[in-house]
């Protein structure tokens, strides 16, 4: 074995070995609370990476998180939110993007497409305030879930777009469409019937992404959602924290309970995120 075939060995197990210990430090934190979460709030301040209570597993944390985040109501607030915001975020962003692509030397393409992209570079927080106080204090529209779901819309349809865009740029060709409208296809049937199915890694990426994102977000139903029969499983886990004390182990439990559906969504949407992220991030 010559010295350079050596050398790339040792290249691959060191990063194999490194790829290894961030995949450690990164689920570290995921372990911690799924391990805290059948536990006592005096085992988890006093011993916090110990595996067992030293009174046995405390199922009860689940039954206590169940209960008092009303986890039925408030899964049901999340899943009507996340699936509605991604439905329409993936009909339109797609519809825009294709749009886009096909009218590209029209000078009105040109700038609503530039002025999507700068809309990305806009922090959220500095249209938080005036957001909440026109839609609140001027419409009186907050306190909706309907509203909430046409804000995600409105802070997502810059970046799904884009990312169709450059998808449907490198992906599809133009012959299946002229195929289909020689075979007698309207423009909305081209679309639904051919390029749509065409779509599926980049639509898959996006339903992930973006689902992740509305699942587990905080800062805006925060602020749009101010009834508690409107919470969202993350307001909802606000409920164990006190003025002065907060109940950790049903805290865990809650944090668990919150992360399974996007998890098992996760999974099974894997295998398209890598290559849908790589087609949809070509240069538009």
């Amino acid at each position: 074995m010559d010295a350079s075939t050596k050398k790339t060995k040792a290249g691959v197990v060191f990063k194999s070995y490194f790829a290894f210990l961030l995949c450690i430090v990164y689920l570290l934190p995921f372990a911690l609370v799924l391990i805290n979460s059948f536990k006592r709030k005096v085992s988890i301040v006093k011993h916090p990476l110990e595996l067992l209570d030293d009174k046995g597993m405390q199922f009860v944390n689940y039954a206590n998180a169940v209960g008092k985040m009303s986890f039925g109501r408030s899964f049901g607030n999340s899943l009507f939110i996340t699936v509605f915001s991604v439905l329409i975020l993936v009909v339109f962003s797609s519809m825009a993007a294709y749009f886009l692509v096909r009218h590209a030397k029209w000078k009105a393409s040109k700038i609503t497409f530039s002025l999507m992209l700068a809309s990305m570079a806009v922090p959220f927080q500095v249209v938080m305030i005036p957001l909440i106080s026109i839609y609140g204090g001027k419409l009186h529209i907050l306190n909706s879930r309907t509203t909430l779901v046409l804000m995600n819309f409105g802070f997502g349809v810059a970046m799904c777009t884009f990312m169709c865009h450059g998808f449907i740029k490198s992906n599809v060709p133009l012959a299946l469409e002229e195929a289909a409208t020689i075979d007698g296809c309207s423009p909305h049937a081209i679309f639904f019937l051919v390029v749509f199915p065409l779509l599926k890694p980049i639509i898959s990426t996006i339903v992930i992404l973006e689902s992740m994102g509305f699942w587990n977000d905080y800062l805006l139903p925060s602020l749009v959602l101010g009834q508690r029969k409107l919470y969202t499983l993350p307001l909802a886990i606000r409920t164990f924290y006190g003025t002065f004390s907060n109940d950790y182990g049903n805290i865990m439990a809650g944090l668990v309970l919150s992360m399974l559906p996007i998890i098992v969504l996760y999974i099974f949407l894997q295998q398209y995120i890598i290559g849908g992220v790589v087609a949809g991030a070509v240069k538009s």
